[in-house]
């Protein structure tokens, strides 16, 4: 059996996870969740620049939400579905980091587990495929995945220097 992206990344610390988490970057090479978020987003104009580049969902209280996650050899391709709006990002490992293609936008992440929970820092940024954003300026993105009441739960946070809040996003998600 060939393992997973997230588990060839995170090797035995991928077992510490909370049950949900760990079923969610599990086995199977399409997989669909179903749940809701909240998404606030930032009202600057260059919070709003950023949000577009990036293909972010836009503000609402109480959205359902759909990620349908297609597995390949090479990585992961999530489709996510906010409400309407569609946001698609591409996955793969890269030197022991997980890069992710969202929109003109390319995060490359370290992945950290603690009490169960998985942890996304950026460590890099490019905007367009060749502009690199200044490291200290990835220090306000980040996720965090965790389990709450026997559901997978997330929580994607994106501020920037100069610009403040680009999105918040939190929620839920159980197979559907």
């Amino acid at each position: 059996m060939t393992p997973t992206l997230f588990q060839r990344l995170l090797g035995a610390p991928y077992y510490q996870l909370a049950p949900a988490v760990r079923a969610l970057h599990g086995d199977g090479d399409s997989v669909r969740y179903e749940g809701r978020a909240r998404v606030v987003r930032g009202r600057g104009l260059l919070a709003r620049l950023c949000a577009r580049v990036a293909r972010l969902p836009p503000a609402a209280d109480d959205l359902p939400l759909s990620v349908h996650f297609d597995r390949d050899a090479h990585g992961e391709t999530w489709r996510r579905r906010f409400g309407d709006h569609a946001m698609d990002s591409r996955l793969r490992p890269r030197d022991g980091s997980l890069v992710e293609r969202l929109g003109a936008v390319r995060l490359v992440y370290a992945l950290h587990v603690d009490a169960g929970a998985l942890y996304w820092y950026v460590d890099a940024m490019r905007v367009f495929g060749l502009l690199p954003l200044p490291a200290s300026w990835c220090r306000g993105v980040q996720c965090r995945e965790h389990e709450v009441d026997g559901r997978y739960a997330f929580l994607v946070e994106a501020s920037l220097p100069l610009v403040g809040t680009v999105v918040r996003y939190e929620g839920w998600l159980q197979p559907a």
